[in-house]
């Protein structure tokens, strides 16, 4: 396949992902990377890019897509006053520095042994998804002082590994501790900024073979912009739905369709 054909198979897998990326991400709130991934492994793969390094390659570029969609969402709720600003900046370092040891650890690991840490994580998301209860309790108040410095690496570092921002596990976390879910999810997008920027300079360090074209590192520019366009566009169509929709079964759906996607990326690595 010659480059200009590569490109235009490449736009139309990659603007489908998008729009239902978008799409899901506005009627249920949940970060696109969680999705992003495994369809960025698809699509590279279908395309003949597969290799040692795909897994860093589809993490990469998820990640990049969440710096632009962060920065929108935390802006956005900022408006309206949802941001915890005192959370956000007391847990940023520790979330930045987990970051930064999860490029190292994925720039360290192969892809199938990455495939397994994502299969893992989008599994047990995917399990709280569709189990979990909003009135689950740990404390009254966030963790301070050494919970904090452990739990916030621990944030970054997993994000990195899975390609998303801070929602899976921003949200989770703040709603445990009693944080009413709004200001949660807005924070939880201050989070997403904090884990893309630094971990996206170092996956574009990473050098990644047979990488598709207009590729910087382990971050393809084609896929990030195509991806971007179309989650901008497609966004309000699912928050408008959100309006219309009762969320609580959706999620759960959403729950069931994590576990299967995450069982069939394990159900590749074993090769059945």
């Amino acid at each position: 396949m010659d480059n200009l054909s590569m490109l235009v198979a490449m736009a139309a897998m990659l603007l489908a992902v998008g729009a239902f990326s978008g799409v899901l991400a506005g009627l249920l709130g949940v970060g696109g990377g969680i999705i992003l991934v495994p369809a960025f492994f698809h699509v590279f793969s279908t395309l003949g890019h597969d290799g040692p390094q795909l897994m860093q390659l589809c993490l990469g570029t998820s990640l990049a897509t969440i710096i632009v969609t962060s920065v929108r969402s935390v802006l956005a709720h900022h408006r309206k006053g949802a941001v915890e600003w005192d959370i956000l900046k007391t847990w940023a370092p520790g979330i930045v520095i987990g970051a930064g040891l999860g490029v190292l650890t994925a720039a360290a690991l192969r892809s199938e042994v990455l495939q397994v840490i994502f299969a893992g994580l989008a599994f047990a998301i995917g399990i709280y998804i569709t189990f979990g209860r909003a009135d689950w309790r740990l404390g009254v108040q966030m963790p301070r002082g050494g919970v904090r410095a452990t739990v916030a690496p621990v944030i970054g570092f997993l994000s990195v590994l899975l390609g998303i921002g801070g929602g899976s596990f921003g949200v989770p976390l703040m709603t445990l501790y009693n944080v009413p879910i709004h200001r949660a999810v807005a924070t939880a997008a201050g989070f997403g900024v904090t884990i893309a920027v630094p971990s996206v300079i170092g996956f574009m360090l990473i050098s990644v073979e047979n990488a598709p074209p207009f590729s910087i590192g382990a971050v393809n520019l084609v896929a990030f912009g195509l991806v971007i366009a179309m989650t901008l566009i497609t966004a309000p169509w699912g928050a408008a739905l959100a309006h219309r929709l009762d969320p609580k079964p959706l999620k759960r759906i959403f729950g069931v369709f994590l576990i299967v996607v995450a069982l069939n990326m394990l159900r590749k690595v074993l090769g059945y």
